[in-house]
């Protein structure tokens, strides 16, 4: 009888101490997204954002990580600079998407002040150790052949110096069929955004294995 007795108090604090630990937020991964309209969902649905998109998938496949959001429609590289350290302090991520730049090239400004901007966002996020993914970018030729190019190698760049991973184009294998974007023939429509899940997850993926 004592044995039995023994035998439902353990088996009734193994339940308790398993709700408990079930009820608390132990997250491996803490990802920052922090960008611009590209990953504020900007035109569509919230829902259909690829960054939406990725807390599915992250749920689906039984991923211990959480994703926050921090992205702002039109924000530039000086802008985010301005933010990060404020939300880093907040945050604690281990992994920053940082997927910022667009509007410094479309805007025509300074290519420099731009990866210096970046990198000091790169290596304030390592500082709180954490790993950077970098979304890279291109803007329409129109700008100028030398600007368009030197605006592109900024992204590599900046992986290389900073030791980051890298998405060399956020909107690979689309950017051109106007079919996945909004009227503006900017923003990516409802369509690319699984496009551009499966393109940053592959880079993604690696980072939350760690």
């Amino acid at each position: 009888m004592l044995k039995l007795q023994k035998s439902k108090i353990i088996q009734l604090l193994i339940s308790v101490l398993s709700v408990l630990f079930c009820s608390t937020s132990f997250a491996k991964h803490t990802i920052l997204v922090f960008g611009d309209s590209l990953s504020n969902s900007y035109g569509i649905e919230k829902k259909a954002g690829w960054v939406t998109l990725l807390k599915n998938r992250i749920k689906s496949r039984n991923i211990v990580a959480g994703v926050i959001n921090k992205s702002i429609s039109g924000e530039t590289s000086a802008g985010g600079l301005r933010r990060i350290e404020t939300i880093l302090e907040a945050i604690k991520p281990t992994i920053v998407i940082l997927e910022l730049g667009a509007n410094d090239g479309l805007r025509g400004l300074s290519l420099d002040s731009m990866y210096s901007n970046l990198e000091k966002i790169v290596k304030l996020s390592q500082s709180y150790g954490a790993k950077c993914l970098i979304i890279g970018m291109r803007i329409p030729p129109n700008y100028g052949a030398q600007y368009t190019k030197q605006f592109h190698e900024i992204f590599i760049k900046l992986s290389s110096k900073t030791d980051s991973n890298i998405v060399p184009f956020m909107l690979e294998g689309f950017e051109l069929n106007e079919d996945f974007f909004l009227s503006d023939l900017i923003h990516p429509n409802e369509k690319a955004q699984k496009i551009i899940l499966e393109t940053i997850w592959e880079e993604l993926e690696t980072l939350l294995s760690f």
